[in-house]
């Protein structure tokens, strides 16, 4: 369905915007060092099944719509603002998690991870302006082609997001054993996710 040459110019192109550091990665950083590797690989896993959602509201053109109306896009965004905020602000109060507790947090963050992505307007931005870059309606449906792409960008973003979040993990596992390492720790998570907030805050729609 999709030419071979235009799917290997693809993957790499959705590596290197994976290895980017941006929004993700410093989440699941935070998330990592905050409640372990589980949850931050549960998170992960969130944001990329938000990125999925993003790629099939592109490819049935509700995205276009919500990009081009600037109360929605709006409404989006400063929800995603205050949900980072109260993230930041459960940080900032409780410290890391403490250890032990990541069964019970890897469910939490698989949906925490899901909202920031949802509520984040800048990746409806950038599923549509990338993706219909290689999308060719000679080569089949549309929307089953973004659907591939996209599948493509949600796995590499997987892996890599994860790997940074176990990696978060397993240095925020060692530090933990200490209250005043897991405060120290809860106040990094926080400013991390208080700064994706001001981030997405002054974003601009250009």
């Amino acid at each position: 369905m999709i030419d071979p040459v235009v799917l290997l110019a693809f993957i790499p192109a959705a590596l290197a915007l994976n290895l980017t550091p941006g929004a993700d990665m410093m989440f699941c950083l935070g998330q990592g060092l905050r409640a372990g590797s589980k949850p931050a690989i549960a998170a992960s896993a969130g944001i990329s099944t938000g990125s999925m959602i993003h790629v099939a509201l592109a490819g049935l053109g509700l995205s276009a719509v919500v990009a081009a109306v600037p109360w929605a896009f709006d409404v989006i965004r400063w929800v995603g603002v205050a949900y980072l905020l109260y993230l930041a602000w459960g940080a900032f109060r409780h410290g890391a998690v403490p250890s032990g507790t990541e069964e019970v947090a890897t469910a939490r963050a698989f949906r925490t991870g899901l909202y920031v992505n949802l509520t984040n307007p800048k990746v409806i931005l950038f599923v549509l302006a990338f993706i219909p870059q290689f999308v060719d309606p000679a080569e089949g449906p549309v929307f089953l082609q973004f659907l591939i792409f996209g599948a493509i960008i949600a796995v590499g973003g997987f892996l890599i997001n994860g790997a940074v979040g176990v990696f978060a993990g397993g240095a925020g596992r060692m530090l933990t054993g200490s209250p005043r390492a897991g405060r120290i720790l809860g106040y990094l998570s926080g400013t991390i996710f208080a700064a994706l907030a001001v981030r997405l805050a002054v974003l601009e729609r250009s």
